[in-house]
């Protein structure tokens, strides 16, 4: 299975008629520049389809582009550390824990992205928890692996799995598309 066509529609803050239209939705979320947007950009083959920044807290909107005409992608706003006012801060939260939790959308996936050197973190394992609690259909990314030594890698990539041992952990690189293959054969399925 292939990503063929991948196109920005609109960005939402709120209730949008566009997700009461019955086209799935993939959901993409994770810490404030933990890779989100790359990961967007290498499964669908396109630099800059999701916008990218070195800036933490860039996206602010739930970001929606439509996938094989099919599917929607949903980047959704980074939580942690962001450079933006909190009152900014504290309505984004607002809106990503409606949309995730309260909007009785219904999620094909949810694809929860982690720094594969870092870890889970205390937020990672927050967001895990809530969604696991709400049944949401997780998938784990570990991204950027290629950050990681070669020597510490296998241990590492175990560390990660057993944090989330009922979940599928795919080892990603954006920047070497490591991973894009399978996770795309699992978000297309």
């Amino acid at each position: 299975m292939n990503i063929k066509s991948a196109v920005f529609v609109k960005s939402a803050i709120g209730t949008d008629d566009l997700f009461e239209n019955g086209t799935p939705q993939v959901v993409f979320i994770g810490r404030s520049n933990v890779g989100k947007s790359s990961v967007i950009n290498s499964l669908v083959n396109q630099k800059s389809l999701a916008k990218t920044s070195s800036m933490p807290g860039r996206t602010q909107q739930l970001n929606v582009f439509l996938i094989n005409k099919a599917l929607y992608f949903v980047d959704i706003p980074g939580y942690g550390f962001a450079n933006i006012p909190e009152k900014m801060r504290l309505q984004i939260h607002k809106m990503v824990s409606w949309y995730l939790f309260d909007s009785n959308y219904v999620f094909k996936k949810v694809v929860l992205i982690i720094d594969a050197k870092v870890g889970p973190t205390a937020d990672d394992l927050d967001i895990f928890e809530n969604l696991e609690r709400e049944n949401k259909d997780v998938v784990i990314v570990a991204n950027k692996i290629d950050k990681i030594k070669k020597s510490e890698y296998e241990a590492q990539m175990q560390e990660i799995k057993k944090v989330f041992n009922n979940y599928k952990v795919f080892p990603f690189s954006a920047e070497k598309k490591t991973g894009v293959g399978e996770l795309t054969e699992e978000l297309l399925k």
